[in-house]
């Protein structure tokens, strides 16, 4: 073995208040089922809640009962999260930015990045979350990667500052055009 190979993102872990407010939030307001929870076997004193975000895979929470809630947004120094993002349909994502305000939820508003729409927002605890939506579809036998990576070429062979629908499209039809030549 010359590399360690990933195979996915297994799961990430967040640093919580308290158990309730953590549930309340990830499971009240973002849909996320409480899949289980247990003690840290590594910390006694704090719980470890697993949440399903939506794809079977997981995020979780330490989480002590003497904690409360911080609004303070997390640091942005090296070796910091920045943000994590959460996949959304379409159909969701159009209604994201209005539910947020309805709760009270300060929010970006929708935001087209080229390839995604994006809402940013905070969690209780000040994490930057975003709700991101793909523009498209890969064709039947590819991944999103495969697109981007195609749509990156396209882009940077026309001079492009960034991803735009055209290399999407573009990206696409090169990808269903190889299959149909190779059958």
């Amino acid at each position: 073995m010359t590399v360690i190979q990933t195979q996915g993102v297994h799961h990430i872990t967040f640093v919580g208040s308290n158990r309730q407010a953590i549930i309340d939030f990830y499971q009240g307001v973002l849909g996320m089922p409480l899949v289980f929870e247990q003690p840290n076997l590594d910390v006694p004193d704090e719980m470890h809640l697993y949440f399903d975000p939506g794809d079977g895979r997981l995020i979780t929470f330490f989480v002590r009962p003497a904690r409360v809630n911080d609004p303070t947004p997390n640091p942005q120094n090296i070796g910091n999260l920045h943000h994590i993002a959460f996949t959304v349909s379409r159909a969701t994502y159009t209604q994201v930015a209005a539910r947020l305000q309805e709760l009270g939820i300060q929010n970006t508003g929708p935001i087209d990045r080229g390839f995604m729409d994006s809402i940013y927002f905070r969690d209780p605890n000040g994490q930057l979350l975003e709700m991101a939506c793909f523009k498209f579809i890969p064709p039947e036998g590819h991944t999103l990667a495969d697109v981007l990576s195609v749509a990156h070429r396209l882009r940077v062979q026309s001079g492009d500052y960034a991803i735009t629908d055209k290399h999407l499209a573009d990206a696409i039809a090169e990808l269903t055009a190889q299959k149909v030549s190779v059958a």
